[in-house]
């Protein structure tokens, strides 16, 4: 009887950790080409004085391709720096399953997008948009969690 309890107890910690864990945006993002459908890159998304940041962990690049490009369209600190190690998304404050008050750079472009987040499907997935001025002008990417 001591034993079944034990387990129970152990399954349900268990279960509830994985649900801890899914609740939040920090973690590894699979991110998808919009016009391809492929794997772009994994972005690590993680929290520090709440606030969420995101950084460049790994490039889905064909093997003729640079592995690290620098991101030559960059403006100010970013210009020509290696994407690799690169903070993509910053300044997102957490309410609830969304995310918001931060920007996101689109590496490809060097261009800064006011961004929010909303994490969606149990925290599988992470809707983010990239907006100027206000959310309706904007884009939306659905990111994968890897982690």
């Amino acid at each position: 009887m001591k034993t079944a309890s034990l387990s129970i107890l152990a399954i349900g910690l268990c279960a509830s950790l994985n649900a801890w864990s899914q609740s939040t945006a920090a973690g590894l993002w699979k991110t998808i080409d919009d016009e391809t459908g492929k794997p772009r890159a994994l972005v690590r998304i993680h929290e520090e004085n709440g606030e969420y940041r995101g950084k460049i962990e790994k490039l889905f690049r064909s093997p003729d391709q640079d592995q690290n490009p620098k991101c030559d369209k960059c403006e100010g600190a970013n210009k020509d720096q290696p994407m690799l190690g690169m903070t993509i998304v910053s300044g997102m404050r957490q309410d609830g399953n969304e995310y918001s008050g931060g920007q996101i750079l689109d590496a490809a472009s060097g261009k800064v997008y006011k961004s929010k987040m909303t994490l969606i499907d149990g925290g599988k997935k992470l809707n983010v948009r990239g907006y100027v001025g206000v959310p309706m002008f904007g884009r939306t990417q659905t990111w994968l969690r890897e982690e």
